[in-house]
C-alpha cells in the first residue's frame, strides 16, 4: 500500500512522518532526496548553481539553503525555476526507493512524505492522502518561533504554498496536529491501526 503524507509548513508533518515509521512504515522522504539530488557537482547542483549562481552556495560547496528560501519566496519565477529542476529528478529517486522498499518486503506500508504532493500533482502515486493539519495561525506562530522570523515574513512563507484549509478538504484522512504530542500519537495510532487492517499486513 502506498500512502501519501502532506500538509502545510510548520504543521508538524516531520513528527506524524516519525510516528508512522516507530509503528513500521518505510518513508519515502521528499525532503531527504531533495537533499540528495543537489549535493555538489551532480546535475541537479550544476543546474541549480547555472540559475541562481554562487551567491546561494556555503564555501564547503553545499547548497545554502536558507539563501535559496529567500530567493525562492520572494519571487515566484525563481521558485517555478527551482522546481522545474528539482521535481523531475526528485520524483525519478522516489519512485525507484519504492520499488526497491516493495521488492525487499512486499506487502508493507510505504509512506511518500511529500510537502507540496497536492501542488506537484502526485495523488495518482498513493491510495491514500493523509494530511497533516493545524491551522493558519498556528503555522505561523510555530515558524515565527521555529525559524525567529517575523510575522509578515512567516506569513509569506506561509501563503506560497496551498492552502491548508484547501489540503484539509482534499484529505482521505486527516492529522490534527494542533493539540498535545500525547494527542497526535492517539490519532496516528487509530489511523495505523486502520491502515493495517486494509493492507492486509500486522501492525508490526
Amino acid at each position: 500500500m502506498r500512502i501519501g503524507l502532506t500538509g502545510g509548513i510548520a504543521t508538524g508533518k516531520s513528527t506524524v512522518s516519525r510516528m508512522l515509521q516507530t509503528r513500521g512504515a518505510a518513508i519515502v522522504d521528499a525532503d531527504q532526496v531533495a537533499r540528495e539530488v543537489v549535493e555538489p557537482h551532480t546535475p541537479g547542483w550544476r543546474r541549480i548553481r547555472e540559475r541562481f549562481g554562487d551567491r546561494i552556495l556555503r564555501p564547503d560547496g553545499y547548497l545554502d539553503r536558507k539563501a535559496l528560501r529567500d530567493v525562492v519566496f520572494r519571487d515566484p519565477q525563481a521558485r517555478r525555476d527551482l522546481n522545474g529542476i528539482l521535481h523531475p529528478l526528485i520524483r525519478e529517486r522516489m519512485l525507484e526507493q519504492a520499488k526497491f522498499l516493495e521488492r525487499e518486503r512486499p506487502g508493507r506500508v510505504i509512506v511518500f512524505d511529500i510537502p507540496l504532493l497536492y501542488e506537484s500533482r502526485l495523488t495518482d502515486w498513493v491510495e491514500k492522502v493523509i494530511v497533516v493539519y493545524v491551522p493558519e495561525s498556528v503555522q505561523i506562530r510555530r515558524l515565527m518561533e521555529r525559524e525567529g522570523i517575523g510575522e509578515e515574513e512567516a506569513l509569506r512563507m506561509v501563503r506560497a504554498q496551498m492552502p491548508i484549509e484547501e489540503k484539509k478538504r482534499m484529505a482521505d484522512c486527516l492529522i490534527d496536529n494542533s493539540g498535545s504530542l500525547e494527542e497526535t500519537e492517539r490519532q496516528v495510532d487509530h489511523l495505523w491501526r486502520c491502515l493495517t487492517s486494509e493492507n492486509g499486513s500486522s501492525p508490526q
